[in-house]
């Protein structure tokens, strides 16, 4: 299975989409630091049961080990999940387009990081089928044009929180990458869980926002649960498989399956039909993806 490795990336990466188009707007009247709180705490919940045959991998952890586990926690689980919560809520799930856009930039970060902090070489070609990928992905939300910025809207604002999102997905690819070094992907989904709720659980109470769980309606509680079971719990499940056999760098391509879903469902769900131009950068970023996953020496 570990040569299908890549796939299971693109899988978790695409059900983020799902997350974020379909699932999180339902949310939108919750502050931010509880929807995340709330998010992972079910998780955590959920998983616990699973968890305690596997305790003892805690055991095998070293200092750095924790280190990479908190990184992840803070970066991915807290700081990314809030600012791209944010920044989609800032545009109220109509304008996405710059939110996606900033997505696309992540892969320049995690690659840059890997190799400074893991010494990733990246195989033979990678650099051409990455760069055509973010080729891809500009085209297929933008076209030819260049992006148009308002200061009368929130997208400037938005943009600046899609900046903070993807800086943390990057960073937490990478150290997600060491954190896996001496844990199965399973426990390292709990933990990763956990630690995030627990963080998110001090947000929660030093902004106060603890308090508006009341505030949660009986649908929005069943959103909740559907990201557990089927995009947040999951996804990370897939996503922690994946790139145990694979390097962060082709990792990070694979998770430009999220913008590519988000654009795909905008169009299916709310008829944002994309242009011919656009669905021409569509597949490109598709093959792009392809290519990436089938390059040698990619773990």
């Amino acid at each position: 299975m570990t040569r299908f490795a890549p796939f299971f990336v693109i899988i978790a990466a695409s059900l983020w989409g799902i997350d974020g188009i379909v699932l999180r707007p339902y949310l939108y009247t919750l502050p931010v630091p509880l929807v995340v709180f709330l998010e992972s705490i079910i998780i955590v919940t959920l998983l616990t049961p699973f968890f305690v045959f596997h305790y003892k991998d805690l055991l095998l952890l070293k200092r750095n080990d924790w280190l990479a586990f908190t990184g992840v926690a803070i970066l991915g689980g807290a700081i990314g999940t809030m600012s791209i919560t944010k920044a989609l809520f800032y545009v109220n799930f109509v304008n996405l387009s710059i939110v996606v856009l900033i997505q696309k930039l992540q892969p320049a970060f995690a690659i840059f990081l890997a190799a400074l902090l893991l010494k990733e070489k990246p195989p033979e070609n990678f650099y051409r089928w990455a760069g055509l990928a973010i080729i891809g992905a500009y085209i297929m939300t933008f076209g030819f044009d260049f992006p148009t910025y308002s200061m009368e809207d929130k997208t400037s604002v938005a943009a600046v929180f899609a900046i903070f999102a993807t800086i943390a997905f990057a960073s937490s690819t990478v150290l997600s990458k060491r954190a896996l070094k001496n844990i199965e992907f399973k426990s390292a989904t709990y933990l990763r869980f956990l630690m995030t709720a627990a963080v998110m659980l001090i947000i929660v109470l030093f902004s106060d926002n603890l308090s508006e769980v009341v505030d949660v309606s009986n649908e929005q509680w069943l959103v909740f649960m559907a990201i557990a079971f089927l995009t947040g719990g999951p996804g990370i499940f897939l996503y922690y498989y994946g790139l145990k056999h694979i390097t962060a760098s082709v990792a990070t391509i694979g998770e430009l399956a999220f913008p590519l879903t988000a654009i795909l469902l905008e169009f299916l769900l709310r008829d944002n039909i994309l242009s011919p131009v656009q669905w021409i950068g569509t597949v490109i970023l598709f093959y792009s993806i392809l290519k990436v996953t089938r390059l040698r020496k990619i773990a």
